[in-house]
C-alpha cells in the first residue's frame, strides 16, 4: 500500500479512519488491517485499485501517442497496419495536429505557383481532396494550418474546401495560421484565348478573392479564436481589419501586401495595432501607392516588442507610440521614381526624422536594423547610428536624392 494512498485517506477519502478509531486497534467490520496499523475498507481498496489501473492505462496510451507523434504522416498511416491496437491509436485526433496543404514532396516540385499540365494538376487536386478527407476521418485536432489557394478560383472553390475542413475537425485550439489566399501552388496550363479586358478581369478576380477571404476569416474567428500566430496577405479593408481584431490572443502577426494598387490608410493601420492587446511581434509588408506618396503613419501599441517594416515601400512614420518596443527593422527601398527638387522637398518637409520619432516614442528600444544601440543613443547620435539612419530614414537630412 503506497503512502500516497494512505495520505489520501487521512484527509477524508472514503474508507479513511474515523476519529474514534484512530487509536483503536480493533478492526472495523468488513475491513482489513494494514501492517502499519491503519484499517482500510475492502470496497474502498478495490475502488482505488481500479482507479490506479485506469490512470496507468491512460498514461500508457499517452506515452504511445507521444512516440507516434514524431512519425511523418505517411509513417503514421503505415504503423496502423501493425496491429489493431496501433490502428486505434493512429485514429486518435491528437496525432493529427497539422494540416499542411503547402507540402508537396510527393510531386518533387521546387517552385511556387508552377504551371503544370492538366493531368498533373488533377493529380494534385485529387491529393488535396483526399488529404482533407483523411484529416476529417481521423478527427484531427489541429494546432497548425498551412495553405496556399487562390480563393477567387470559382471553378475549384478552394475556400469552400477549407471551410469544410474547419467545420469537421476540432480546431478550437488552432494556434498557427499560415495562409496565402492569392494564388494556388499549382495551376493548370490554359491555352485558351480569352477575350475582353484583362485589367477588368483582374479587378473582378481581386474582388472575388477578397470576398472569399473575408468569409473564411470570419469562420476562423468563430471556430479558432485562440490563434496566436498568423501569417497572411492582407487587403487592409475596414471589414478585414475588424475581423483580424477579433483574434485577441494574437502574439505574432505578419501581413503581406495584397495588391499593388491597394493602399493603406493611416487610420486603418493605427486602429489595427491598437485593437490587439497581446501583440508582441509585427511584420508589415506594405506597398504605398504612388498616388499616396507623402502620407505618413502613426503606430500605437502598448504590448509590441518587435517591429519589422524592412520589406515595406514608402512606409514613413510620423509618430510611434510603442513603449515596450525593443527591436525595429526598417529600410529605405528605392522605387526608381524621379522627382524634381521642389516636389521632393515639399514631400519630405512633411516628415520628421526617424531618430526623433524613435527618441520620443520607443523608450525601451535596444536594437535597430540588427545593430545594438548604445545606452545613451537618445541623448546623442554617433557614427554607427547615423549610418543606420541613412539606410532607413526618409527625412531631408538622411535622403538627399532625386531618385526614390
Amino acid at each position: 500500500m503506497s503512502m500516497v494512498l494512505l495520505l489520501g485517506q487521512e484527509v477524508g477519502h472514503p474508507g479513511s479512519l474515523s476519529p474514534r478509531h484512530a487509536g483503536n486497534p480493533e478492526p472495523i467490520p468488513g475491513s482489513i488491517r494494514h501492517k502499519a496499523g491503519y484499517t482500510l475498507d475492502k470496497a474502498s481498496l478495490k475502488e482505488q485499485t481500479v482507479e490506479n489501473g485506469s490512470v496507468k492505462e491512460c498514461n500508457r496510451v499517452e506515452c504511445q501517442l507521444h512516440v507516434l507523434s514524431f512519425l511523418s504522416e505517411v509513417d503514421k498511416c503505415n504503423s496502423a497496419l501493425v496491429c489493431s491496437s496501433w490502428s486505434c491509436l493512429v485514429r486518435s485526433g491528437k496525432l493529427w495536429r497539422v494540416a499542411d496543404y503547402s507540402r508537396r514532396g510527393v510531386f518533387r516540385l521546387g517552385q511556387e505557383g508552377l504551371l503544370v499540365s492538366n493531368r498533373e494538376f488533377e493529380r494534385w487536386k485529387s491529393w488535396v481532396h483526399h488529404y482533407t478527407h483523411h484529416l476529417i476521418s481521423r478527427g484531427a485536432s489541429l494546432l497548425t494550418l498551412k495553405a496556399s489557394f487562390d480563393l477567387g478560383d470559382q471553378c475549384n472553390k478552394w475556400g469552400e474546401l477549407l471551410s469544410h475542413l474547419l467545420e469537421n475537425v476540432h480546431c478550437r485550439d488552432l494556434s498557427h495560421l499560415d495562409l496565402n489566399w492569392t494564388f494556388t501552388l499549382l495551376e493548370p496550363l490554359d491555352l485558351r484565348v480569352h477575350s475582353g479586358s484583362s485589367s477588368h478581369q483582374d479587378v473582378i478576380s481581386k474582388m472575388d478573392q477578397v470576398n472569399n477571404f473575408q468569409i473564411l476569416l470570419a469562420k476562423l474567428a468563430q471556430s479558432c479564436p485562440r490563434i496566436t500566430k498568423m501569417r497572411l496577405h492582407f487587403d487592409w479593408s475596414d471589414k478585414s481589419v475588424a475581423l483580424i481584431a477579433q483574434f485577441q490572443h494574437l502574439r505574432i502577426l505578419e501581413l503581406k501586401y495584397f495588391w499593388v494598387f491597394k493602399g493603406v490608410s493611416p487610420s486603418t493601420l493605427q486602429a489595427l495595432t491598437k485593437s490587439l492587446p497581446n501583440l508582441k511581434s509585427l511584420t508589415l509588408n506594405v506597398l504605398v501607392p504612388l498616388r499616396n506618396l507623402g502620407i505618413s503613419y502613426i503606430l500605437e501599441s502598448l504590448s509590441l516588442e518587435f517591429l519589422d517594416v524592412s520589406l515595406s515601400r514608402g512606409l514613413v512614420f510620423s509618430s510611434l507610440k510603442l513603449p515596450a518596443l525593443r527591436e525595429l527593422r526598417a529600410k529605405k527601398i528605392v522605387r526608381g521614381i524621379t522627382l524634381d527638387r521642389r516636389t521632393r522637398i515639399r514631400i519630405q518637409s512633411r516628415w520628421p526624422c526617424l531618430y526623433q520619432v524613435l527618441r520620443d516614442g520607443t523608450p525601451k528600444l535596444q536594437v535597430l536594423n540588427n545593430e545594438r544601440l548604445l545606452p545613451n543613443w537618445k541623448e546623442q547620435t554617433y557614427d554607427e547610428l547615423t549610418s543606420i539612419l541613412q539606410q532607413s530614414c526618409y527625412c531631408l537630412q538622411h535622403l538627399d536624392n532625386w531618385i526614390w
